[in-house]
């Protein structure tokens, strides 16, 4: 039976999710699906619009059939790491064949081809790429101009390229494949409508939904957009008050964290490094919106979705020498999120074939939380017990800002 990994964020499970899938079952139509997904913090700096079960329950209504939670550590870092430990998770459970993903120019040799000169780097390359970093241009921008550079009269347009969200995801799969010469066959699939347009369409996008969210529509204007056990799963969330949740909501932790920490701390977390933890150190005590916070600090260096990033690592006081440590050991556990039948199938065969341990039941994250697996998996995990209970204060309903919700949830069987 072949089987397809996913990466995903599920923010929500949306049409072009579900679009994904069914592309891929079209070429292996008997085949299972295994999906690893960002728990309550995402790649990009943000937090989840609604908790990580009730996502992987979309997931699984939308034709996953295995939901692993992505260790924290992982989740909110730069494309490549959570390309490269996403990947290493679902080569580890001996099962995954091929992984499918989507790219805004679904040209998968073309992406193949920029993919292996990063996977390689070149000495030309690297030139290039320092040179261009030399002269403040933020890493994304100078990889695009790098490119431009060695591939010399090529009328390709690397920067409009590599400014995609879904193409910068699916080079570094294709990299991370190549650099750790995995067993797994890439599916590209061309991403249906505008990752930047606001239309609430057929295939809007999942930035296009939380905008229309944040903007407080009705629920029922989501009808085009989402299949409909997506939008049954996000009404009753929102109607018991279980999100949604959104940026600016973060604000008084952040503001609290770095009006608190001290320059040495601030200093020892991940990505702190320029001495920019006085620009931030400074902007915190000087402004008083998020937004007012993201501007003071960002510059040409440091775009946008870095200084998110920075933040959420600030909060959740992820230090660079952990960083270190997570990256020598890659993921050591899978946290179960929800099956399907099939599912339960397939973590029968992962008991077989995969060295991990697996977390299927909510004392089962309790013991590896309390030490029981290991100091690795302790350390690990309870980065992503924090991040739960730091976000379950965000949730619009008090009754449900309890903590610990990691020991008493368990997998939802669909």
């Amino acid at each position: 039976m072949k089987v397809l990994g996913i990466v995903a964020e599920f923010n929500p499970f949306h049409n072009g999710h579900r679009y994904l899938i069914e592309s891929a079952r079209q070429l292996y139509p008997d085949s299972a699906a295994i999906c690893v997904m960002s728990g309550h913090f995402l790649q990009r700096g943000e937090p989840a619009l609604i908790n990580k079960w009730a996502r992987a329950e979309m997931a699984v209504h939308g034709g996953i059939d295995l939901v692993l939670e992505l260790p924290l550590v992982f989740s909110v870092r730069s494309a490549y790491y959570f390309a490269r430990y996403s990947l290493m998770m679902l080569a580890k459970t001996g099962l995954v064949t091929h992984l499918a993903f989507g790219s805004e120019s679904g040209r998968q040799q073309e992406l193949q081809t920029i993919a292996h000169i990063l996977a390689d780097e070149p000495a030309e390359y690297r030139q290039q790429l320092k040179a261009f970093l030399q002269q403040g241009y933020s890493f994304p921008a100078a990889r695009s101009q790098a490119l431009q550079a060695f591939l010399g009269n090529d009328d390709r347009d690397f920067h409009s390229m590599l400014s995609q969200p879904n193409n910068i995801l699916a080079l570094e799969y294709l990299r991370v494949i190549k650099e750790l010469q995995l067993d797994i066959e890439p599916i590209v699939v061309a991403r249906q409508g505008c990752f930047h347009s606001p239309e609430l369409n057929r295939f809007a996008s999942a930035t296009a939904i939380r905008q229309a969210l944040r903007q407080k529509i009705d629920i029922s204007n989501l009808n085009p957009v989402l299949p409909p056990s997506s939008l049954k799963i996000l009404e009753r969330e929102m109607k018991k008050g279980n999100g949604p949740v959104f940026d600016n909501d973060l604000a008084s932790l952040i503001f609290y964290r770095l009006r608190t920490i001290t320059l040495q701390e601030l200093s020892e977390i991940y990505e702190i490094t320029e001495g920019i933890e006085n620009r931030v150190k400074e902007a915190a005590l000087r402004c008083g919106t998020l937004d007012e916070l993201k501007h003071a600090i960002k510059s040409k260096r440091y775009s946008m979705t870095k200084i998110n990033r920075l933040l959420i690592y600030s909060l959740l006081n992820i230090k660079a020498g952990q960083v270190d440590v997570f990256d020598g050991t890659g993921p050591l556990y899978y946290h179960v999120l929800a099956f399907s039948r099939r599912g339960q199938y397939l973590l029968q065969q992962m008991q077989h074939k995969s060295e991990l341990p697996i977390l299927s039941r909510g004392s089962q994250v309790k013991e590896a939380f309390d030490g029981k697996l290991g100091l690795g998996v302790q350390s690990m995990i309870s980065l992503d017990i924090m991040a739960t209970d730091l976000y379950n204060l965000l949730l619009p309903n008090p009754s449900l800002r309890s903590g610990r919700l990691d020991f008493t949830s368990s997998p939802r069987p669909i």
